[in-house]
């Protein structure tokens, strides 16, 4: 039996009802879209299969920038992704590090515009979840990068 010895890092844009997933191939150069998973009671047994199949060593989580937004949603919104980062942490043991999401979404509708070409496709919000996640995975790989 081949056994697999590469890990990934997985990144996440969590969201109250979709949490888009992104890896990082197995050299942690690229990040690409995996796939966009709904927000309920079985959030963390999808997760835990991911981490598993795709033996991930640690998480990237998106969370939104503090001065950015407005005190109801900015206090809410953050308290959740810190939540989610605890239960992570206690659940799977994975290092989780959170990550400054701001602007994310706008580049990821970007990138949908350039590549996706059928209208209807473009408007799945699944899509725009997991490009998100593979953006904030992503500025974090080439963050590991360039302070190397």
């Amino acid at each position: 039996m081949f056994e697999n010895n590469e890990t990934r890092i997985m990144g996440i844009d969590f969201g109250m009802k979709r949490i888009g997933i992104a890896l990082s191939d197995s050299l942690k150069m690229f990040a690409y879209s995996h796939k966009t998973i709904l927000n309920n009671s079985t959030t963390i047994s999808e997760l835990e299969k991911i981490i598993k199949e795709k033996n991930v060593t640690k998480v990237i989580l998106g969370i939104p920038n503090e001065e950015r937004q407005n005190k109801e949603s900015k206090t809410s919104v953050i308290k959740d992704v810190k939540k989610f980062k605890e239960n992570l942490e206690k659940k799977f043991g994975l290092e989780v590090e959170l990550w400054d999401e701001t602007y994310t979404s706008v580049i990821a509708q970007q990138q949908i515009l350039e590549s996706v070409n059928k209208k209807i496709k473009r408007q799945n919000k699944d899509l725009l979840d997991m490009y998100s996640a593979a953006i904030i995975l992503q500025e974090y790989l080439d963050s590991i990068k360039r302070n190397n």
